[in-house]
């Protein structure tokens, strides 16, 4: 009896580059808000839902047919971290829940800076732009947590800043990946990090 091995390639589109811009973008969004330039309004809660929420989770969905558990876990992840995020600021407004208090919100970014440190540690298989990109949203978050739970203003609004750089390297990383595909080749740099054997 003969039989026949039939290998299927995997055809569909890259999503990370979708995971990154939607994560890129609407963070450095939020973060100039959290640095003063304006104050929180419908445009950050859209975004927060629907770029950040729901296309991050689009993409994680699309990195599992790939077999990358990395990508998988981190948009899903992040994308419902925007889609909680706006819950928390509006469930309160509805009348659904109480107003969350500075200790319970420091409690929530302090446990999503962890989750991102640990994922940090992942990143150094990958490339030195995710490294940037998940070492600076480390530091976000704690910055953020910092804030909520000290109750220091100011911590609020560095974490700003420093929030902005991270979503501009998220924003590149994506940027790179979309026209290193496009063309071919690396027109822009990701710092790949040599395979160890």
């Amino acid at each position: 009896m003969n039989e026949t091995t039939v290998v299927l390639k995997d055809t569909s589109a890259n999503p990370a580059p979708l995971g990154l811009f939607a994560f890129g973008m609407t963070t450095v969004l939020l973060n100039l808000h959290n640095a003063g330039v304006y104050d929180l309004d419908a445009m950050i809660l859209a975004m927060g839902i629907f770029y950040g929420g729901l296309a991050q989770v689009i993409a994680g969905i699309m990195e599992a047919r790939k077999r990358n558990t990395f990508g998988f876990t981190a948009f899903i992840s992040y994308g419902f971290f925007w889609l909680t995020l706006v819950g928390l600021l509006v469930l309160p407004k509805l009348g659904w829940a109480a107003p969350i208090t500075g200790k319970s919100f420091g409690c929530y970014l302090a446990m999503w800076g962890l989750f991102t440190l640990l994922l940090f540690f992942g990143t150094l298989r990958l490339n030195r732009a995710l490294q940037w990109v998940f070492g600076t949203l480390t530091v976000l978050f704690f910055l953020l947590a910092a804030e909520k739970l000290s109750g220091v203003e100011e911590i609020g609004r560095i974490a700003g800043v420093e929030g902005i750089v991270c979503g501009l390297i998220a924003i590149y990383t994506g940027f790179a990946n979309v026209i290193n595909d496009t063309y071919g080749k690396q027109v822009l740099p990701l710092g790949a990090v040599p395979l160890r054997t």
